[in-house]
């Protein structure tokens, strides 16, 4: 996962001078301006103090109303559901339980590091009885269906295989049973393949990335009824390219509803929370690595060592917190993730700053997060199938929590 940078720790072995360190497996932000709070309409529904559930868009309103071209009634039937499970979801933020605490050996912790315990098993739970993604056929390998498997983008990859794969129950047997659609194009891919070494990047996005994307846009509209009902509110794709954002500058209009499953989620290049997904990333690179290997990298000070990977023989594990650097990024998964309760998060700008802001930290503070970071852990975990609460169903768990928060009308 991208962006974080871990402290090791060594327990009870160290105090107030604490001899952190800090590995940077996680990391690989561009200059970003910190989102402070993604406070957003998707909250609503795991908010105990609010309850109303509003559309996060104007969708329905003047021009902007979409036209229904599929059966009404089986609009109808889709939104019918949706319905049932908010009203489910509501229920167990006002009683504050529910059914079990267990579901095929998963267990939700009602400590703090869940926004709202009862919000989110919940909200999960009826997402496993009812979500539903159509993939879309059209397109061929390498660009579409098929994704990078290795190094820092692997998850874009994983995520369309898993979408791909057969006895995935989020996968829809039919389109018109499907809550959402998934548009199966890699951004990574489009790069590898057709980037040339003499192009220069911002007009090859203009020239060659957003009009592939686009014109898949376009068959799919063409073809099917179900982009223009929502205005595409209803479509979401995965990129975890650093030049996915900028895929949709291009035609802002037609993307203005669209979901947009990012790593790059930087509020400062476009990201919006309470429409977009930030997601997990693997591997090391990024602007912020650099800034703090020119502070840190070649210290000799004793308390705070910065390594490019971490030394072999030790466990680095046992005693982890979680150290974020960011500025402008919005953490993944804090519709319903707490981060605060399991991780220290620093600004770039206090990058020098960074012995004396971990030091600060009671030893008691840092034990409590390593406690809290195990209750979480699972929900960064890549499984090759999908497993409960992982990472693929944090991601699918987003998408569905902006679904919920979009109703469509019969035309």
């Amino acid at each position: 996962m991208d962006r974080y940078v871990e402290d090791d720790l060594q327990g009870q072995k160290m105090a107030l001078a604490t001899k952190f360190i800090i590995t940077f497996t996680l990391l690989s932000l561009l200059f970003l301006v910190l989102f402070l709070s993604p406070i957003n309409q998707t909250h609503n529904i795991l908010s105990s103090s609010s309850l109303p559930l509003p559309s996060i868009f104007r969708l329905l309103q003047d021009d902007a109303e979409p036209k229904i071209k599929e059966n009404d009634i089986t609009l109808a039937r889709i939104e019918e559901q949706l319905a049932k499970a908010r009203g489910k979801i509501r229920k167990a933020i006002v009683e504050k339980s529910f059914a079990s605490s267990q579901i095929n050996g998963s267990f939700i912790h009602h400590g703090p590091v869940y926004k709202n315990p009862f919000a989110f098993f919940q909200s999960h739970t009826e997402m496993m009885k009812t979500f539903k993604i159509w993939t879309y056929k059209e397109g061929d390998v390498p660009l579409m269906h098929n994704g990078p498997m290795k190094f820092v983008y692997s998850i874009e990859g994983d995520f369309i295989e898993e979408m791909e794969r057969k006895g995935n129950p989020m996968v829809a047997k039919h389109p018109d049973e499907a809550h959402v659609f998934f548009i199966p194009i890699s951004i990574t891919k489009i790069v590898h393949y057709l980037f040339m070494p003499d192009d220069e990047p911002f007009a090859f996005i203009d020239r060659t990335l957003q009009p592939i994307v686009e014109d898949y846009i376009n068959v799919i509209a063409e073809k099917y009824p179900f982009w223009n009902r929502s205005n595409g509110a209803d479509h979401f794709f995965v990129s975890c390219h650093d030049w996915g954002p900028f895929v949709s500058k291009g035609n802002a209009k037609l993307f203005e509803n669209f979901i947009r499953v990012l790593c790059n989620a930087n509020s400062s290049e476009g990201f919006v929370p309470s429409r977009d997904v930030s997601m997990s990333e693997s591997g090391i690179h990024g602007y912020v690595r650099k800034r703090l290997f020119e502070h840190w990298g070649n210290n000799e000070d004793n308390d705070i060592q910065v390594y490019n990977y971490l030394p072999k023989g030790e466990n680095h594990t046992e005693w982890l917190t979680k150290i974020i650097i960011k500025s402008h990024y919005v953490i993944p998964y804090s519709d319903v993730l707490d981060w605060s309760q399991f991780s220290v998060q620093v600004s770039v700008d206090d990058i020098p700053n960074l012995k004396s802001i971990l030091q600060e930290i009671p030893f008691s503070r840092y034990l409590e997060m390593q406690r809290r970071l195990m209750e979480v852990q699972r929900h960064f975990a890549v499984n090759m199938p999908a497993k409960y609460f992982d990472v693929f169903h944090m991601i699918f768990h987003s998408v569905w929590l902006r679904r919920l928060n979009v109703r469509l009308l019969k035309s």
